[in-house]
């Protein structure tokens, strides 16, 4: 039995996109659908194998990783994936202030779409923060 039939190995898989990002994106669901009735659930064990390396092992940490991850895909105007890795570089502890220090960066790379593109998310992500955390950001207490 393979990964992608084996459901200790398909629950592995999904547990590992939730701890990145929040949740399993459907693109992953698709792939791990695909794999299974296709028979090529060793691509699937070969992706992820590549994946926990470059990315859950990178010398860079989490959150450095998806700041890189946001700006890449920032400047292919990748919008989908560049939301997803905004917010995975969230739950890994970047500030707002560095996620627009990658979206300006993003500016001198690929131009004002990539840029544009990166204002459009972070205000999406501003709006899904409770107005609790944004009050307490913006004025924070000593003490």
């Amino acid at each position: 039995m393979s990964a992608a039939s084996d459901p200790e190995s398909v629950e592995r898989i999904r547990q590992s996109y939730i701890d990145l990002t929040g949740s399993v994106p459907a693109a992953i669901e698709a792939r791990l659908l695909l794999a299974d009735a296709a028979g090529r659930q060793g691509a699937v064990e070969a992706i992820e194998a590549l994946r926990r390396e470059l990315i859950m092992a990178s010398p860079l940490g989490r959150k450095v990783g998806q700041l890189v991850h946001f700006g890449q895909l920032l400047a292919l105007g990748r919008g989908g994936p560049a939301r997803l890795h905004a917010r995975s570089a969230r739950r890994a502890g970047a500030t707002l202030a560095e996620l627009s220090g990658v979206a300006e960066l993003a500016l001198i790379t690929a131009g004002m779409p990539a840029y544009g593109l990166g204002v459009e998310i972070l205000t999406e992500l501003m709006d899904d923060e409770p107005m609790e955390e944004r009050v307490a950001r913006a004025h924070p207490v000593d003490g």
